[in-house]
């Protein structure tokens, strides 16, 4: 089973003080690299839901965002009563040894320590926080399972393809390597020479091995036969069929190089076409 890099889910809940919204979005990555943004307050939650992205996606660059949003009547905003206090004694001991004026109530807020994060070690919100970002995160494997099905039939065709070309020119190669053949003593014949015909069927039939295209035709076989194994087999492969992809494209280079006529010359040319399309299909699969 395949699986694709990109994705985006969401998944949301609420308390009766908190509207929790968990989105995620994968894009393609050559390795695993989960990003996450989470308010201050439940910054201990990003070690476990970490290592739940580690369990359930092998690659991809993931990007986590959870959003907070308080129920109408409720706030964040939490003053720290004892620390006030104290802030107000040693206000009105400054203002009384230096004569100074009053002081703002903006700068009193700015002081450290003194608005609380309500967040902070509320267990129950950071359970609810890993249980929300799992099931976010089931919903993105489910869609990347979804469109992988997608890209496994578009590989499965462009294979099929690939077969059907490589087939055809197996069926032709015969007839020609002949008129390979029969267009060498061609040329010779016009030239009017005499030649030693052993030494004639020695070159031709060196000719003909150096672009005999037998080999390349087996390798894009069995590379062809791999790609439709792997595709069926569970398990993340986006790494060994980008390999194969390249070594498809390699054999299909080589026999276009090797290409005598102008119809193996177009076979070669739709071959790595199709080559090419799975090369662009396989850097989406995880």
């Amino acid at each position: 089973m395949l699986y694709s890099m990109t994705a985006f889910a969401r998944s949301e809940s609420n308390t009766k003080t908190l509207h929790i919204i968990w989105e995620i979005k994968s894009v393609n990555h050559r390795f695993l690299e989960p990003y996450f943004r989470v308010p201050e307050g439940l910054r201990v939650i990003e070690t476990k839901i970490r290592d739940l992205t580690r369990k359930k996606i092998k690659r991809g660059k993931i990007d986590g965002f959870l959003k907070l949003e308080y129920q109408p009547g409720h706030s964040g905003m939490k003053i720290n009563q004892e620390v006030l206090e104290q802030l107000m004694v040693s206000i009105e001991k400054v203002k009384t040894k230096l004569q100074t004026t009053e002081v703002s109530p903006m700068d009193i807020l700015r002081w450290p320590g003194l608005i609380e994060d309500q967040l902070n070690h509320d267990l129950e919100l950071e359970t609810l926080a890993i249980d929300l970002y799992d099931e976010a995160l089931e919903k993105l494997i489910d869609f990347r399972q979804r469109e992988g099905h997608q890209l496994k039939n578009i590989i499965r065709t462009k294979l099929d393809e690939i077969d059907s070309i490589v087939s055809s020119i197996k069926a032709d190669s015969g007839n020609i390597q002949a008129m390979q053949k029969e267009k060498l003593l061609f040329r010779l014949s016009e030239l009017e020479a005499k030649v030693d015909s052993d030494r004639v069927e020695q070159e031709v039939a060196l000719l003909l091995q150096k672009s005999d295209i037998t080999e390349e035709l087996d390798r894009l076989s069995i590379h062809v036969s791999e790609g439709r194994k792997i595709i069926d087999n569970p398990g993340a492969h986006g790494r060994r069929l980008d390999f194969l992809s390249q070594e498809l494209n390699r054999e299909s280079n080589t026999l276009g190089s090797k290409a005598t006529t102008p119809n193996l010359t177009q076979q070669a040319i739709d071959l790595k076409v199709s080559v090419e399309q799975i090369r662009e299909q396989v850097q989406n699969i995880e």
